[in-house]
């Protein structure tokens, strides 16, 4: 366990002691000890994520389509993103897009970057998850419970729900060249046609290859300016063509600059509670 200061308030981020048994599932525990001075911006990653809200206090996001309270589920690549809240404890999860859809009981292409309550997709099994996660007696407790409902909803899956091998393999090679490889590429990857991969991608993922390694790019580049490293030498790093490049992705994906993104609390605290899930970026002078 340890604790993030952000101006005035102060996180405690959990890890687990141990990685989830579900392949593309991971998750981390927060608990704001002070109210967040103003809503925070969240960043976009290159997953589905799953807030399981349990304490006395409520996450209210804010995006274009308005505002929610409570257990939420963000799809990939959301836009203008503002989280606040106090007193919140929440087990985050973050779930690859090739295991959302078994997972949640909706694609990544449905949920299209949208934000949605917990409850539109859970109903009533979202309740009786977030009751069992306030009685639980420690963090470890909580996400031990956590794998173990994700696991049983991956167990229960229904026919339709699975990502194509092909896809799943373009996906993991977009992760693994940290977004540096070409449609064209992939296409021979998986002995699809470049017009093939890009309907299947998009309908199972609800990005285009082109735009998922876009994100995962960005995703690279954000960490390398939240460890201190300046536009250009992130630009070089995480492979554009220059420093103007970077930046116009950086406002595509947030609407910032990236010197203002480097200083953003949500990648500040990732190193901590996602270890080895991207570059390192805790910073001395945010202790």
């Amino acid at each position: 366990m340890r604790s993030a200061g952000y101006k005035h308030a102060v996180f405690e981020v959990v890890p687990p002691s141990r990685p989830s048994r579900s392949r593309g599932v991971s998750m981390a525990g927060f608990h704001d000890h002070g109210p967040v001075p103003k809503a925070m911006r969240a960043i976009p990653h290159p997953a589905v994520t799953l807030a399981l809200d349990f304490g006395p206090g409520r996450i209210v996001a804010d995006d274009a389509t308005g505002r929610r309270r409570g257990s939420l589920v963000a799809g990939l690549a959301f836009e203008d993103l503002r989280v606040s809240g106090r007193d919140v404890e929440v087990v985050q999860v973050r779930l690859s897009p090739v295991v959302a859809y078994s997972v949640l009981g909706a694609s990544p292409a449905d949920l299209q970057g949208a934000v949605v309550a917990l409850d539109d997709l859970w109903g009533r099994d979202a309740e009786r998850i977030l009751e069992r996660l306030s009685e639980a007696r420690s963090w470890q407790d909580r996400f031990a419970l956590t794998d173990d409902v994700l696991a049983r909803r991956r167990e229960a899956e229904r026919p339709g729900r699975s990502v194509p091998p092909e896809v799943a393999r373009a996906w993991d090679r977009i992760m693994r060249s940290c977004g540096r490889i070409q449609v064209e590429t992939l296409a021979a990857e998986v002995g699809w046609s470049r017009k093939r991969l890009w309907s299947r991608f998009r309908s199972h993922i609800g990005l285009t290859p082109h735009r998922a390694a876009k994100l995962v790019r960005f995703h690279h580049a954000a960490h390398r300016l939240a460890a201190g490293h300046s536009p250009a030498l992130a630009a070089a790093e995480s492979g554009y063509y220059d420093q103007s490049h970077l930046h116009r992705n950086v406002q595509a994906f947030t609407g910032v600059t990236p010197v203002t993104l480097a200083d953003e609390p949500f990648l500040a605290v990732d190193d901590i509670a996602w270890p080895g899930h991207a570059p390192p970026v805790t910073r001395t002078d945010r202790q």
